[in-house]
């Protein structure tokens, strides 16, 4: 049994996840993968808003919210949501895990494309860029950076400098050669789901491994800048994130480390 599949079984026995499909018709060509926990606030507004600009694109796509551990009425919003619109489905973990809830959406989506997105940035902008630097065949992943030369990051100057400090150290323990590995993402499934495959950890750090193990594996890879502005305060908090994301980063390098030590060694 693989990561992903050993993830998924413990979790599916331990938190009863549940899944709600809507849309039967035909697959469509993007799949909007958003992740959300605790986010009664904004949910609503920002899922008929997001639909509401997609008017503009030329594509069908479908609205996958994955939802994970929320306290709050989100669950309901969702359930309200998806049966409101033949576009939006939805699942719900037992706990609050970003990282599985993210794996399982790309898992679970049915188009060819799949956008990673947050519910606080919704970039319908990016959306349209990627999904046409993926259709010209040139790349397989987009990522949208907020440190990329040219991007526009509003959020408050802690966040920044934390984001800062935590590439410097993806750079120093796991040799990461790009500008950004949390938030917005493009991605064309078929060519990504053997790396999705190979990641081991979750929670914070999963979209970190996603695209450490895409660079490695010499995966097409184009980044793109970005405009970042907070639209709420963020549901989980700064520090209280630290010492779990260490954690989780420490068991990355290890499995990536021992994994080129082995290869190394089978190579000789």
């Amino acid at each position: 049994m693989n990561a992903v599949e050993s993830a998924e079984t413990e979790n599916a026995e331990t938190e009863n996840a549940t899944t709600v499909r809507v849309s039967t018709g035909s697959a469509p060509k993007v799949s909007i993968v958003i992740p959300v926990y605790n986010e009664e606030a904004i949910l609503r507004a920002a899922v008929v808003d997001l639909r509401e600009r997609l008017r503009e694109v030329s594509w069908s796509y479908e609205i996958l919210i994955a939802e994970n551990g929320s306290t709050d009425g989100t669950v309901e919003i969702a359930k309200s949501l998806a049966s409101k619109y033949a576009d939006v489905r939805w699942f719900s973990l037992g706990q609050p895990n970003y990282g599985l809830a993210m794996r399982k959406g790309i898992l679970d989506a049915r188009g060819e494309y799949v956008v990673c997105d947050e519910i606080d940035l919704c970039d319908v902008e990016f959306h349209s860029d990627a999904i046409s630097l993926l259709e010209r065949g040139d790349v397989d992943l987009v990522i949208g950076s907020k440190l990329l030369a040219g991007s526009n990051d509003q959020r408050p100057w802690a966040r920044n400098t934390a984001s800062r400090v935590y590439n410097w150290m993806l750079r120093a323990s796991l040799g990461f050669r790009g500008t950004d590995t949390h938030g917005l993402k493009a991605l064309r499934r078929d060519k990504l789901l053997s790396v999705v495959d190979a990641c081991v950890v979750d929670k914070d750090v999963f979209a970190s491994e996603f695209v450490i193990r895409a660079y490695r594996l010499n995966v097409r890879i184009c980044e793109v800048p970005i405009r970042v502005v907070e639209k709420r305060t963020p549901s989980i908090n700064l520090v209280r994130r630290v010492p779990n994301v260490l954690r989780q980063l420490s068991k990355l390098a290890w499995a990536i480390h021992m994994h080129d030590s082995l290869g190394s060694g089978r190579s000789r």
